[in-house]
């Protein structure tokens, strides 16, 4: 058995997207994961799978989410060592508040593309004054937001939906990636 981090984009945020963390434990352990997990109600899910492809595991849940709870939602899923990693991973180790510090995780490293999309970001950031930073490491994007996600206009752009098939990713804040990390022991 291999243990997975899920990260599910647009789960109940925003009055759409309503999922019931004990409904997607209980069709999750139907489709044969265990030790299934969730924290908080933002489609965060900690799981062991006899499958040790992540990939396999994200559509599996994508599955669930579209067939069994008619929400139709991308599914980022990184396995335990992964995940340790992209935290440890972390470029902005001086930031001691969370509520500074996102990671954007992706399905797949950003293509030429996307990359071109964040530098427009962070150029449109400057622009406007704003003092928001981002560096990419494989499939994490990770944003220092001194003056919070709310009021960045880098926060902001990097958080909208994509035409990716992760639709962009899913962000979590650094309380939140702690917490997961806590939770995979």
């Amino acid at each position: 058995m291999r243990t997975h981090v899920a990260l599910l984009r647009g789960i109940n945020v925003g009055g759409s997207g309503k999922v019931p963390m004990a409904d997607l434990r209980r069709l999750l352990a139907r489709r044969g994961f265990t030790d299934v997990a969730t924290y908080i109600q933002s489609g965060n899910v900690v799981l062991s799978s006899t499958d040790p492809d992540p990939a396999v595991v994200a559509a599996t849940i994508e599955e669930v989410l579209r067939d069994d709870l008619g929400v139709p939602r991308p599914a980022v899923v990184f396995d335990r060592e992964e995940y340790v990693a992209a935290v440890e991973a972390n470029p902005f180790p001086q930031v001691t508040d969370p509520k500074q510090l996102h990671a954007v995780f992706r399905a797949a490293p950003p293509d030429d593309a996307e990359r071109a999309r964040f530098a427009a970001a962070l150029e449109a950031e400057r622009a406007k004054g704003g003092r928001g930073t981002a560096e990419i490491v494989g499939r994490v994007v990770y944003l220092h937001l001194p003056d919070g996600i709310g009021r960045s206009e880098l926060g902001a752009r990097l958080s909208a939906r994509t035409g990716a098939a992760d639709g962009g990713g899913t962000a979590r804040n650094w309380a939140t990636v702690r917490k997961l990390g806590e939770l995979l022991g």
